[in-house]
């Protein structure tokens, strides 16, 4: 590629990069904004890339060149700015488990892809964790008949929503359950389930599990539902007198302003920062991946282990948590309580749902 080309290119490319990475900040839930919260990831590394050919390839002559690359290095630290809490390079935000003797809670989820018709991969997986509590997402009736062939005789406490619509959920337990509903916060088709989990003779937790919809053209031109649907779990969660766990596939990376006001308005702790992005999508895409299904935690707990599960031959990566509930020590790493500003923002998001309904 001659020299002016490549010039051409990589300038073109830097402005883009600054676009794309302001784009997630524009006020409008259209999906076409919101879905370049995405790709945050390969967005910093292919800025990275523009910046260094740039510095390289070509001599300094004009102001435009200096210019043109602090622009590019103000963009890249932008850009990798948002993602490093989710980089070995960032601050555990939930500390590591200290005490042996506390109570322990492991938690496995799965988005199975519904049109995945191989199910043993993922039977193997159930019986290898063999965590105390199991969601399952996209499940419609043959997928519940498969695994509970599978779960029947250990989770004898089970919460079971199959759905043709890629919104089924599967909730299994071997601890007691109660309180248990299944709610529709934002559709008649998109259930959430909310339960009560007895972890120990004196210490009762609460479970939130949501699949809420992508901002996609063939899901929802909009991502209104989806974060009204987050902001409402947020409100539940902190208004809980229990420890609160929320989990699914959340069609929403971590670094999102919507996952960040979640955060802020739930006090609920991410096991992911300081440990790795855990990327749960795309499993058929090794370049295309991001952190869409989340385990949110209150600050009761703390981890002992977090991995990602091998490949069920779905488009996600199962994840898996290990927990040690240590409430005794939970001020050492609980987020403050949200501000004024935090929770109008989130009633804002909520308040927007309603009234597209009377649109």
């Amino acid at each position: 590629m001659k020299k002016d080309t490549l010039k051409s290119f990589l300038t073109g490319f830097g402005i883009l990069a600054v676009v794309l990475s302001l784009f997630p900040y524009v006020a409008v839930d259209y999906w076409w904004i919101r879905i370049f919260d995405f790709p945050h990831l390969q967005l910093t590394f292919l800025t990275l890339i523009a910046l260094l050919v740039y510095m390289i390839r070509f001599n300094f002559k004009e102001w435009r060149d200096y210019a043109f690359s602090i622009v590019l290095i103000a963009c890249f630290l932008f850009q990798f700015t948002k993602i490093l809490p989710y980089t070995v390079f960032g601050p555990f935000e939930m500390e590591n488990a200290t005490n042996t003797a506390a109570p322990g809670l492991t938690l496995y989820t799965s988005n199975v892809y519904q049109e995945n018709t191989k199910y043993e991969a993922l039977c193997e997986q159930i019986n290898t964790y063999n965590a105390d509590l199991l969601l399952f997402t996209e499940t419609n009736m043959p997928w519940m008949q498969r695994i509970k062939k599978e779960v029947d005789s250990n989770y004898s406490h089970q919460v079971e929503v199959p759905l043709d619509n890629t919104y089924g959920m599967l909730f299994y337990s071997k601890l007691p359950l109660f309180d248990t509903h299944v709610k529709y916060l934002v559709s008649d088709s998109i259930p959430s389930i909310h339960t009560k989990v007895l972890l120990t003779a004196n210490d009762t937790i609460q479970i939130f599990a949501i699949h809420p919809t992508p901002p996609m053209p063939q899901e929802n031109p909009m991502s209104t539902d989806r974060d009204a649907e987050m902001m409402l779990i947020a409100k539940l969660a902190l208004e809980s007198k229990y420890p609160v766990i929320v989990i699914g596939d959340f069609n929403d990376v971590a670094w999102s302003r919507t996952s960040i006001l979640f955060q802020q308005v739930s006090r609920l702790l991410d096991v992911r920062k300081g440990r790795g992005l855990f990327n749960t999508f795309n499993a058929n895409n090794p370049i295309m991946r991001w952190p869409l299904d989340h385990i949110f935690i209150s600050a009761h707990f703390k981890l002992k282990h977090i991995e990602k599960g091998d490949d069920v031959h779905s488009d996600h990566f199962p994840l898996f948590t290990s927990l040690s509930f240590e409430p005794e020590s939970k001020a050492s790493h609980q987020r403050p309580y949200p501000s004024e500003e935090e929770l109008e923002s989130a009633q804002k998001q909520i308040d927007n749902f309603y009234d597209s309904l009377q649109d």
